[in-house]
């Protein structure tokens, strides 16, 4: 079976494609890809959905390789917000 591993930092990413035997683990795809020691990586998705390192993956699933958030989200869409109103508050 095919499967598509990703893992993304801003703005670059890196793909990678790797054959696995059926029953295999997001951990076998990890080591095929040579992946297995990101130290970056603080979970993992398949699809959008979390995954551990002993879910077992199907033909043509898509790997996500998670990261810690660059920053708060609330945070990030406050600032956004007042920078909009040019700083203003109330």
């Amino acid at each position: 079976m095919r499967v598509e591993l990703l893992r993304a930092w801003p703005r670059r990413f890196e793909r990678a494609e790797v054959e696995l035997r059926d029953g295999a683990s997001l951990a076998d795809a990890l080591r095929e890809a040579g992946w297995a020691d990101d130290v970056e990586t603080t979970g993992y998705a398949v699809f959008g959905v979390k995954a551990t390192l002993q879910s077992l993956l199907a033909d043509g699933d898509r790997v996500e390789l998670l990261r810690p958030l660059q920053a708060d989200p609330k945070d990030a869409r406050r600032r956004r917000a007042e920078s909009r109103r040019g700083g203003k508050t109330g």
